[in-house]
């Protein structure tokens, strides 16, 4: 997400300079470059719940993180059984959609487990399953949302599956565990309001992960391979982020994880963790994931019409000087920026998407066209996809006119945001993972010579 009002759904990760992974794989949270953006061509524009649908799995459990491709399997992560509900406000009609349960099915703190699940892409039937129980005092989360936020990510050899526990496994691609950590017992409980949703983020040899929390706050980097803790970076208490940790490159040759914060925006050295340069003011939460082009970031800030920005990477300390731009309000609350050919996309709460030029940030279009986004845009092929919750794709024809090419209603609730892999879009709703586009035959599974190039929401989104 991943996939909720207030809570976040989340997870991002940009493009540095190593080798790239397959282009019919998606590996990780917004795609093989953690920006939406897809190289494959030919893609289904145009469905429904008759046509152009190679399988429909349902899908045992809850949850919001979104699917992730490599070789012949889709991973998801999912929650089996309910627990506490916080305290939140829900707005919009898509939240008492029918014929399809919330993302929670009650508030009732019986028995909790964590499921990671593996479908077969072929024909969708379920490959294996790794459950285990949560464990400690649960965590209260908004309604929209629950445990199983944070999408998986992996390098082709490991499975990383986080949970808003504070619980990560690693696991084979064949579904055996390799090594697990309890961070919430370990470090600090994981409570934050409405619930953790930043996924996990891959990087080289190491899994970076974010827990900006109520006790205590922090950066973590463990070794890929055993989980052993390499750094650890004290933010202070009581900071609130649900976005994903961010790779981007250093002109200095340094690479960085840009953290989306409450706040600020901060960025460390992914080596060591130290601090190396921060920008922005303080907002009341932080969700999106920044997008990177040609040295520049474009940056939203989140939460009920936030600003969104254009900031130039590099440097030291204080980074206002590198600002290109700024817009003060109009920024998504929970969906992370799309950018594509100078354009830059923003899907919104409230139903409204505009396409801003990336040059200054002024308004090219500004349309309300029908539903409540969560789920994070992606482009594909000249094409812009949004889904909104109500289980609708808009299609657009990418550009600087506003040119709807399709309205395809799968009519069921979609929080994650959809992944796309050898000619096919997979989106997760409440009930089922939905293959759409024509029936495949097998891949090969393994792939561990494509490296991820960095990966690492509220997952979603």
């Amino acid at each position: 997400m991943s996939a909720l009002k207030l809570s976040i759904l989340i997870v991002c990760v940009l493009l540095v300079p190593t080798p790239a992974v397959s282009a019919a794989d998606w590996p990780q949270w917004r795609g093989p470059t953690a920006d939406g953006i897809s190289l494959e061509r030919d893609l289904p524009v145009q469905w429904d719940r008759e046509h152009n649908i190679a399988w429909k799995a349902r899908l045992p459990g809850l949850g919001t993180s979104t699917p992730i491709v490599w070789g012949d399997r889709i991973f998801v992560t999912s929650q089996i059984g309910d627990g506490p509900i916080g305290e939140g406000p829900v707005a919009g009609p898509a939240r008492d959609f029918p014929g399809s349960p919330p993302a929670r099915r009650g508030g009732v703190q019986e028995r909790v487990r964590f499921a990671v699940q593996a479908f077969d892409r072929a024909d969708g039937k379920m490959a294996w399953e790794y459950v285990f129980d949560a464990e400690g005092e649960l965590p209260p989360t908004h309604t929209m949302h629950n445990l199983a936020t944070p999408s998986c990510v992996t390098d082709g050899n490991v499975v990383y599956a986080w949970f808003g526990t504070g619980q990560l496994v690693a696991l084979s691609l064949n579904g055996k565990l390799v090594w697990k950590r309890h961070l919430g017992k370990e470090y600090s409980p994981f409570f934050v309001l409405w619930g953790h949703g930043s996924s996990p983020l891959l990087y080289k040899d190491r899994l970076i992960l974010l827990c900006d929390h109520r006790d205590a706050s922090y950066l973590l980097a463990l070794d890929k391979t055993t989980g052993a803790q390499l750094w650890k970076v004290d933010r202070g208490k009581d900071r609130r982020s649900y976005s994903t940790p961010v790779v981007i490159p250093s002109p200095d040759g340094r690479d960085q994880i840009l953290v989306n914060g409450k706040e600020r925006i901060d960025v460390y050295d992914v080596a060591t963790g130290e601090l190396r340069w921060y920008v922005g003011q303080a907002v009341t939460l932080a969700a999106p994931c920044p997008v990177l082009h040609d040295g520049m970031l474009y940056v939203t800030r989140g939460y009920s019409s936030g600003p969104y920005s254009a900031v130039e990477i590099g440097g030291l300390g204080d980074a206002s000087s590198r600002v290109k731009w700024e817009i003060k309000t109009g920024a998504p609350y929970i969906t992370s920026p799309l950018y594509y050919q100078g354009v830059m996309y923003l899907a919104g709460e409230t139903g409204v998407v505009t396409a801003a030029d990336a040059a200054d940030g002024k308004s090219l279009w500004k349309a309300r066209i029908g539903g409540i986004f969560s789920a994070s845009p992606v482009e594909a092929d000249g094409k812009v996809y949004l889904l909104n919750e109500d289980g609708e794709t808009i299609v657009l024809e990418a550009g600087r006119e506003l040119k709807i090419l399709a309205r395809n209603q799968l009519e069921e609730r979609m929080l994650a945001s959809p992944a796309i892999s050898g000619g096919q879009i997979f989106e997760r709703s409440d009930d089922h993972l939905i293959c759409i586009g024509k029936a495949t035959k097998r891949r090969p599974l393994t792939g561990g010579n494509h490296p991820l190039t960095a990966q690492g929401p509220p997952a979603h989104h």
